[in-house]
């Protein structure tokens, strides 16, 4: 089969005065005037990263363990992938302690614009509380963060596998690019995060029918645990091309994330629920994650139409959704517990797919 790369979308690069707009509007408070001359002079270097696309400006040959050892890795990609190996190599030992990351993904917190604290989180503490209990080491991801943190991120996926499933990298490689100044990515620390987990525990609010958007940032950027490339070095970075015929020679479409237990809570307020938990599970399922039963699957209301002002109140009093969210814990529990001892059933896990895409 022939393939060719499409051209043709992409606009050309800024000129340098619309370059040098942008990046003065990171120093719009008028303190920073005072400092207007050393600006100027970043801005020239940062405009000559740009124009030159010096996306990894610090790199290593990539050494014997990669397909071409004279690969220049960008440093920061390769330090991730080191610490994804060793997170990797602790969760396989049997003498390591189970862990479990619960995800707490609604944009809303106290310390920025909404100044209080979403239901989410409240729930998040609820499993939190149960988990302890259980005597596994927990850790909490609240993705909130990113409305409250300064310059924390997580930059939008690519799409590179649309290309050819080589072209994405295990971890991403698309950031930071400091030619465009996409960096702050905050995937890095959170693909350690889900390597290192037995079990994950994902709870999010139903924005218009759909997960929260933090949520789907990260699941988005967490599509190189599904058959991403581990050695960017086989397509020379980010050619397309060559990815493409590393493809078409045959790709196992890896699944580094398989073998992990999950739950899922859901909670909305008018409409919507159902169909973002089934979503939620599906792409869990799809990573080769495993359920943890069918009480690990959750999605209730919580103040049915009523007025949004009440909404804590209302989960105040709904001692029963509060109780469901603990049993989802407790059934992740098990579920680690089994998966520890190699009893997790996952039927058909060991069945070739005909098309794993």
């Amino acid at each position: 089969m022939t393939t060719d790369v499409r051209k043709g979308q992409a606009p050309e690069p800024h000129p340098r005065d619309v370059f040098r707009e942008r990046f003065l509007a990171n120093f719009h408070d008028p303190a920073f005037q005072q400092e207007s001359e050393a600006i100027s002079r970043l801005e020239a270097i940062a405009w000559d990263a740009f124009h030159e696309g010096r996306k990894a400006p610090i790199t290593r040959k990539a050494g014997p363990e990669f397909e071409d050892p004279d690969y220049d890795l960008s440093v920061e990609w390769y330090e991730t992938r080191q610490k994804l190996l060793a997170a990797q190599a602790k969760w396989s030992d049997p003498s390591t302690p189970s862990r479990v990351l619960v995800v707490s993904c609604g944009p809303r917190n106290d310390g920025t614009c909404p100044g209080e604290m979403s239901k989410t989180f409240r729930l998040a503490n609820i499993a939190l509380d149960v988990l302890r209990q259980g005597k596994v080491e927990t850790e909490l991801l609240d993705l909130s963060l990113l409305t409250s943190d300064y310059r924390r991120h997580i930059h939008p996926c690519k799409g590179c596998v649309s290309t050819a499933m080589p072209l994405c990298h295990w971890p991403c490689s698309c950031y930071p690019n400091h030619a465009l100044n996409q960096v702050g990515d905050w995937m890095n620390e959170i693909y350690e995060k889900w390597v290192s987990a037995h079990g994950v525990l994902l709870i999010t609010p139903t924005h218009w029918y759909q997960v929260a958007s933090p949520l789907k940032l990260m699941m988005d950027r967490l599509v190189c645990a599904d058959g991403g490339n581990p050695d960017p070095s086989t397509t020379h970075g980010k050619d397309p091309a060559k990815a493409k015929e590393v493809e078409l020679a045959g790709w196992s479409y890896p699944k580094h994330m398989a073998g992990r237990t999950y739950g899922v809570v859901v909670h909305g307020d008018v409409a919507g629920i159902e169909g973002t938990r089934r979503a939620t599970c599906d792409w869990l399922d799809w990573m080769g994650l495993i359920d943890a039963g069918p009480q690990a699957r959750l999605d209730r209301y919580v103040g049915y139409y009523e007025p949004y002002a009440t909404s804590h109140q209302a989960l105040d009093k709904d001692e029963d959704f509060q109780e469901e969210v603990r049993n989802v814990a407790r059934a992740l529990l098990n579920a680690v517990g089994e998966l520890r001892q190699g009893k997790l059933s996952a039927p058909g896990k060991d069945l070739k797919p005909p098309r794993p895409k």
